[in-house]
């Protein structure tokens, strides 16, 4: 493993209620220390090391009235708790380039520590399982890519040995990292803790309850066998089933949370032209089983998901002039379910023939099948922080890298206090004002929000953005031109890593480096020009473009309708201007979910943060977590 160097390292564990606990490092000469502990009434017990500086490998011994057990290999160095949502949990494994990242990895002075995921409404003392691994190419395809390639770049300036903490869970909320202590203290969190249930079980009893009792007034109950017989046929009279928009999911819909079997059907007009001709049926990907009828005639079937769709043979004689009936029986046996791809990939066709089937669909609940579905890592507050965090304090370390805020974006105001809270809840829990570095948000499409019908994307942006100015000893990754328009999870992890390494750099270890891009402190107004002041400007403002075109500036008049602006670097000031706004009062710059055009930089290659002058209403402002 590696221990935090320079700091009093706690060392604790459990034995005897009243135990003798003797805790030997064996370093060189005057690097040797024997701490005692007693173990207290319920058998916990720590000693604090005294700090060290780099080095090792040493050893740890820790004996007790009747065992001892021996620590091998231990190296001290600066240890980071990495953690977030899948973005951080993100592996070498899928990031660019991987197989010769990993064909290069090694570093024995590096180590990585995987977090068991695990869930939990009180807090736990100690951690599932778990082991120490050091970077090899054999080793390295399964650590966080981010927290590793943030490692690296520690360990390359600083040669010193790096420990990696991943505490991770893809998708989650940031209420969920937060103590239930911290959420109490916060106004809008209170009812929810107050209506926190004793257990999990609990609470996926009582949310399966009511998830039935929605199905059950919709439709009037669960079928019959005998009464699912007669689905797939056409002549059914489907007028009293509920319509839902596909292709999308079902479980994030009217039906959140359900496992089980849901049917949906949807009538299309064929032309005379094409009666009793086989035809190619082209359904997109489904979660997570389906059987397919076209005018009660199956017509395929798949047992597991295929990311590129379904396609299925629709025989001679089955389609009729007029009215055809589709019918799918999908069967969801866990996370999501429904119709999971573009709806592009929903048609049927035939030579010069097409018929989208994208749109409103009939569905009816076959069956609800409890899965355990309401005990997942977003089902409450507190119950990662409980199983994930809680177990490693006080574990001595230097920091802490976050990477989350995507499961966040609909909620983006209430983020601006959630994500401070949480800081300072960790700090306080930690007993130490650690630095906290985080990524913000990359370019991504998630909602096609831009600033003409808003962007819950630009809105958590720009609260993670406030973080740096309301919570001291804090820094941010910008990656807007690192993002992928239609992935969430870019795999250009490394200059993530570098980022962060930076803001590490000049924030923590004082060393003469430009640690972020630039940072919009000020505008003035003259005529229909703005000019735009920065900070973080390092050697220079510049862009990539290869003719300096500017992009990504808009600007708005009193009418609060932007439009896209021309700009211009002069000096160390940017002045944007529209011909469609004579008198512009507001400037924005990369505010949309995909942000990717954005191109203003400084000289040392990093990013502008994305920005606006002004404080209209944000369409998150209402949104809460419930």
């Amino acid at each position: 493993m590696v221990l935090q160097r320079r700091k009093p390292v706690p060392v604790w564990g459990w034995a005897s209620p009243g135990e003798k606990v003797t805790v030997q490092f064996l370093g060189a000469g005057p690097l040797r220390q024997t701490k005692t502990a007693k173990a207290d009434k319920d058998g916990k017990w720590l000693i604090r090391l005294d700090p060290t500086e780099a080095g090792g490998p040493y050893q740890v011994v820790v004996s007790g009235a009747k065992n001892t057990l021996t620590l091998d290999d231990i190296l001290v160095g600066e240890v980071w708790i990495c953690s977030g949502q899948s973005n951080m949990a993100f592996a070498v494994n899928r990031s660019v380039n991987a197989e010769a990242e990993k064909k290069n990895a090694h570093f024995p002075q590096i180590r990585h520590f995987k977090v068991p995921l695990e869930k939990s409404l009180t807090p736990k003392d100690d951690i599932s399982g778990g082991e120490w691994q050091i970077t090899t190419p054999e080793t390295v395809g399964t650590f966080s890519a981010v927290g590793f390639y943030f490692g690296r770049e520690l360990y390359n300036r600083l040669q010193v040995p790096i420990g990696l903490v991943t505490t991770s869970w893809g998708g989650t909320q940031i209420e969920s990292w937060i103590s239930r202590e911290a959420m109490n203290s916060f106004d809008e969190f209170k009812d929810h803790v107050a209506n926190m249930p004793v257990s999990l079980e609990e609470l996926n009893k009582s949310r399966k309850k009511k998830l039935d009792e929605v199905i059950i007034q919709q439709q009037g109950g669960f079928p019959d066998a005998e009464t699912v017989k007669s689905w797939s046929e056409p002549s059914l009279n489907d007028s009293n089933w509920q319509t839902m928009a596909v292709p999308d999911y079902f479980d994030l819909k009217s039906l959140a949370g359900l496992d089980g079997v849901v049917w949906f059907r949807r009538e299309f007009t064929l032309p005379a032209q094409w009666e009793n001709q086989s035809m190619v049926l082209n359904l997109c990907s489904i979660d997570d089983i389906d059987r397919t009828y076209v005018n009660g005639v199956k017509v395929g079937e798949s047992t597991q998901k295929v990311p590129e769709g379904r396609t299925y043979l629709i025989p001679p004689n089955v389609l009729k002039a007029g009215k055809n009936v589709i019918a799918i029986r999908i069967e969801d046996h866990g996370v999501l379910g429904g119709f999971s791809g573009k709806a592009e990939q929903l048609k049927i066709s035939r030579d010069t023939y097409e018929q989208p089937l994208a749109g409103d669909w009939k569905y009816r609940v076959e069956a609800s099948v409890d899965n355990k579905q309401f005990t997942g890592a977003n089902v409450a507050g507190t119950v990662l922080y409980n199983a994930m965090v809680a177990p490693l304090i006080p574990f001595a370390m230097q920091g802490v890298i976050w990477y989350q805020g995507e499961s966040n974006a609909q909620r983006a105001y209430q983020y601006r206090k959630a994500f401070p809270l949480m800081i300072n809840d960790w700090r306080k829990q930690w007993g130490a004002n650690f630095p906290f570095l985080f990524v913000q948000l990359a370019s991504y499409n998630a909602f096609g929000g831009n600033s003409e019908k808003g962007s819950p994307w630009a809105e958590l942006r720009e609260a993670q953005a406030l973080a740096l100015t309301t919570v001291p000893n804090t820094g941010m990754a910008v990656t807007t031109d690192l993002g992928e328009s239609n992935d969430i999870h870019p795999k250009n992890k490394q200059d993530v890593g570098k980022r962060l390494a930076y803001n590490a750099l000049k924030l923590v270890y004082q060393q003469p480096i430009v640690p972020a891009g630039p940072v919009y402190q000020s505008h003035q107004v003259s005529g229909n020009k703005v000019t735009l002041t920065f900070g973080e400007t390092g050697s220079g403002l510049s862009t990539p473009d290869k003719y300096a075109y500017l992009k990504g500036f808009e600007v708005a008049g009193s009418d609060q309708k932007f439009h896209w602006a021309k700009a211009e670097v002069q000096g160390n000031k940017v002045v944007v201007w529209s011909e469609q706004v004579s008198q512009p009062v507001a400037v924005r710059y990369g505010w949309a979910d995909d942000n990717l055009e954005a191109n203003l930089y400084n000289m040392e290659g990093l990013p502008a943060a994305p920005f606006r002058t002004d404080t209209w209403k944000g369409i998150t402002e209402e949104k809460r977590f419930k």
